[in-house]
């Protein structure tokens, strides 16, 4: 199966955009975006893992335009509250919801719990025309999950969570820094690897 030139992303997340494209870049990997193709339907996310999740969105990107394609899921899990909010991470506060809500019910949440680990989870799904086998690589980052939000940089719940070697959050640590050792990165570490031996 011949490697191609470029791989479509399925997602409409700019942040993830932006992030995979920057730790994909030294690869000699071009990535599309939905909108270069002329854009992709909304996939309802009602899997129960971040893996299928991931894999209904690759699928489905790949069935609409026959190009190979990477999808992701991923969210962050506390470790006191039995590794919740999970695959529900981006609407954690309710329909609708952004960024500030999520992490203000996580921050209440945790308020009073001694036991403020947490980890990022990602899971990144390749779909590909010829064939109906599911490729997933996944990683994981872990952090201390503080009350008040620390950094500009990131998104998400990246100004909430404390990387305790550096005692800076996601969000103060400089991008090269956070691709090295984010859950995305890793994932995408183990993507690259199979893409290279192709």
């Amino acid at each position: 199966m011949a490697r191609p030139d470029r791989i479509l992303l399925a997602t409409g997340n700019a942040h993830k955009l932006r992030e995979v494209g920057e730790i994909l870049e030294p690869f000699g990997i071009a990535l599309l975006a939905p909108k270069d193709v002329g854009g992709l339907e909304d996939v309802i996310e009602d899997g129960a893992t971040f893996a299928a999740n991931a894999i209904k969105k690759a699928r489905a990107a790949c069935a609409a335009t026959g190009l190979w394609c990477l999808a992701d899921d991923s969210g962050i899990e506390a470790r006191a509250i039995e590794w919740a909010p999970g695959v529900y991470s981006a609407r954690y506060a309710g329909e609708p919801c952004d960024d500030l809500a999520n992490n203000a019910k996580l921050a209440a949440t945790l308020a009073d719990q001694s036991d403020r680990f947490v980890q990022y989870r990602c899971v990144i799904a390749l779909a590909r025309p010829e064939t109906d086998e599911d490729l997933v690589w996944d990683g994981t980052f872990s952090g201390e999950f503080i009350l008040e939000p620390r950094g500009e940089g990131g998104f998400g719940y990246d100004p909430h969570v404390l990387v305790p070697d550096l005692g800076k959050t996601v969000a103060e640590i400089p991008a090269s820094v956070k691709h090295a050792r984010s859950h995305r990165g890793q994932a995408l570490k183990g993507f690259v690897a199979w893409l290279q031996q192709q």
